[in-house]
């Protein structure tokens, strides 16, 4: 058991350095880190938003391409 303990303890004091570690070295505050964040994740959101869009209008003409021209109906 002192093994399994020795390594709980070493993963706690090792997550609380990093933690304290992480916070002392940051280049910003916690606003600002927010704001970056919040910015990188809505410029993703919409690179996505707008690949998917231009992968739908590429299968789309596909589709429409291998189903052929559509008869016209007699009048």
């Amino acid at each position: 058991m002192s093994r399994v303990t020795n390594f709980l303890f070493g993963l706690i004091l090792g997550g609380l350095v990093g933690s304290a570690t992480a916070l002392l070295f940051t280049p910003a505050s916690g606003e600002n880190l927010r704001t970056h964040i919040r910015g990188y994740v809505t410029n993703v959101e919409e690179e996505v938003r707008k690949a998917a869009e231009a992968k739908r209008v590429e299968l789309e003409t596909k589709l429409a391409a291998l189903r052929g021209p559509r008869p016209t109906p007699p009048a």
